[in-house]
């Protein structure tokens, strides 16, 4: 049984939020993979977690096409594919990346911008048919929205 999180975005960006989610992540002793459409975005949220604070970093990597074994002892990795080759408890879909119900992960965690149209529809259209899995595989789903203040609030 995992628990799926939709993360619906509005105050604060995928940048921002995103780091503090892994270092809760870390935190917890979890290991954990985000998830994105392709190698530009990959790209820009390694450089993201490398930045993100002017005296701390998140320590990971990117998943290439050729095997790594490193890639098994990393905490964080970044990737387009759906394998858990490091053994992650929590997954991040962000960028577009199509959340799917698994008993892989402990945690599932669906990142969406609520400006942006497509993105919310598509969010829409995964909570319907996970909310219709829901009672056959176990999966717990709930929604998180920003408010004003940017506090995360549980919506459904």
């Amino acid at each position: 049984m995992s628990e799926i999180l939709f993360y619906h975005l509005e105050q604060r960006p995928l940048e921002q939020v995103l780091p503090l989610l892994l270092e809760k992540t870390l935190e917890k002793g979890w290991k954990a993979i985000v998830e994105t459409l392709d190698d530009s975005q990959k790209k820009a949220l390694s450089e993201t977690l490398w930045i993100y604070k002017d005296d701390s970093f998140l320590a990971h990597n990117i998943v290439s096409s050729a095997k790594n074994t490193l890639d098994e002892e990393q905490n964080i990795l970044i990737t387009t594919n759906q394998d858990n080759i490091n053994g992650a408890n929590v997954r991040f879909f962000v960028n577009g990346a199509i959340v799917r119900a698994s008993d892989e992960y402990e945690r599932l965690v669906y990142m969406f911008d609520g400006h942006n149209s497509d993105a919310v529809q598509s969010a829409r259209n995964a909570w319907k048919e996970l909310s219709q899995e829901e009672m056959s595989n176990k999966n717990i789903l709930t929604y998180w929205q920003q408010n004003n203040s940017g506090v995360w609030q549980k919506k459904a």
